[in-house]
């Protein structure tokens, strides 16, 4: 298999476009996601997005995650910063999973600095914007074939 991934996203990304451009940018959310199907079809790999608002979607989408895809890149948004559910269930993954943000959560405010699921997670990309996807794809492909272990 090797190159089948998920990318999840958390509360608020939906709203992309729309919400604080000078910290997201002005990609909207389905342009994201045709960005980084473009990329991932470039590089040979398979990719599924998924979306929620929801904490507990979230972490049932992460469980079934762990027998449909062999690499997950995550953006738990601000569950990244209050979720113990989410890293518990990251943490069963036993996959790469690349630990993405938007922004720079460390040059925001101080209860953004401390992410829960950092210690689960193979990497991180943070403050990058929407290239932080298309980066984090592209290692993840490299992890996959074994050239970032």
């Amino acid at each position: 298999m090797n190159n089948k991934i998920i990318i999840i996203n958390g509360p608020n990304l939906n709203l992309l476009g729309e919400r604080e451009q000078s910290q997201y940018g002005s990609i909207t959310f389905d342009q994201l996601k045709k960005k980084c199907s473009k990329k991932a079809g470039e590089i040979g790999i398979d990719v599924e997005f998924a979306q929620s608002n929801v904490e507990g979607e979230l972490v049932n989408i992460i469980q079934d995650a762990r027998k449909k895809f062999d690499g997950m890149i995550i953006n738990a948004a601000a569950f990244t910063h209050t979720s113990v559910a989410i890293r518990d269930a990251l943490d069963l993954f036993k996959k790469p999973i690349i630990e993405l943000h938007l922004s720079n959560i460390y040059k925001r405010e101080e209860f953004r600095h401390k992410s829960l699921i950092s210690g689960v997670v193979t990497g991180g990309i943070f403050g990058l914007g929407a290239e932080g996807y298309i980066l984090a794809i592209i290692s993840l492909q490299k992890t996959l074939q074994n050239e970032n272990r």
